[in-house]
């Protein structure tokens, strides 16, 4: 299911946003309950950004309204992303696009959490890393070249060999002083947010070495919580540890928000 605006999504809506692929989202897991974990800072990320890539007001309240009437008469867990672009954007304008409008699609939720990921590094960094944006290309090929090689994902490694995050998710890290996330241009996701607020954490420059000789790595977003990951290029990580078992334990202890 796909509304645009409330209203039923046509191919003519859409094909502006595939030419160009100009325009910004997040994406929220919703529970049994039709609860979201973080619906707070997913409204603000979409007015934030929203500002960033239009230069516009997004009324985060229409939000809600689109969501819940997308989620209407649906029953077990789900992923929704909102996706705000404008349908008159032109290739050869884009600036004359200030008419941002809300595309809100569902698709089901997998289980949580998934098995532990295999990660190859690779040299890649996204443009406006602050922004989550629907320009996916260079994640989604970095995704197809590791998986061409046997592994899950990529993690991404910047151009002086400091690790800053994966395809579509944050990666933290545990030493023995405790959770490390990377100082490095990456999304601030939602997950990460919500688990620095709950877990005392420390935030540092982490190279592709050091990364390696961690306790153990893990990824993070809205769909899939916290993922240990099993191994980074060839080097095994313990997919067990307390920290990864309290982290995983204070991320589903924090209660979702009513739409």
């Amino acid at each position: 299911m796909a509304t645009l605006d409330g209203q039923s999504v046509t191919p003519d809506d859409l094909l502006p946003l595939a030419l160009t692929n100009l325009g910004h989202f997040t994406s929220m897991r919703v529970d049994e309950s039709g609860r979201i974990r973080g619906l707070s800072l997913h409204l603000e990320r979409l007015v934030r950004d929203c500002k960033a890539v239009w230069g516009a007001d997004l009324d985060s309240g229409r939000v809600r309204d689109y969501v819940r009437q997308a989620l209407a008469g649906h029953e077990g867990p789900c992923v929704v992303r909102v996706t705000i672009y404008d349908p008159a954007v032109d290739m050869g304008h884009p600036a004359d696009a200030d008419q941002p409008r809300v595309l809100v699609t569902m698709r089901p939720a997998g289980a949580m959490p998934p098995p532990p990921l295999r990660a190859m590094s690779m040299q890649y960094e996204r443009d406006l890393p602050e922004v989550k944006h629907a320009g996916l290309f260079g994640a989604l090929h970095a995704r197809r070249t590791a998986q061409l090689k046997g592994f899950d994902d990529a993690l991404f490694v910047s151009s002086d060999g400091h690790v800053s995050e994966g395809g579509t998710w944050n990666v933290g890290f545990i030493n023995d002083e405790g959770v490390v996330w990377p100082q490095a241009p990456v999304l601030p996701g939602v997950t990460m947010a919500l688990l620095q607020r709950h877990v005392d954490h420390q935030t540092a420059a982490v190279s592709l070495d050091q990364a390696k000789r961690m306790q153990a790595a893990f990824a993070t977003n809205t769909s899939i919580g916290v993922r240990a990951l099993s191994v980074i290029d060839d080097t095994p990580m313990a997919i067990e540890h307390p920290v990864l078992s309290a982290l995983r334990e204070a991320y589903l202890s924090i209660p979702g928000e009513a739409l």
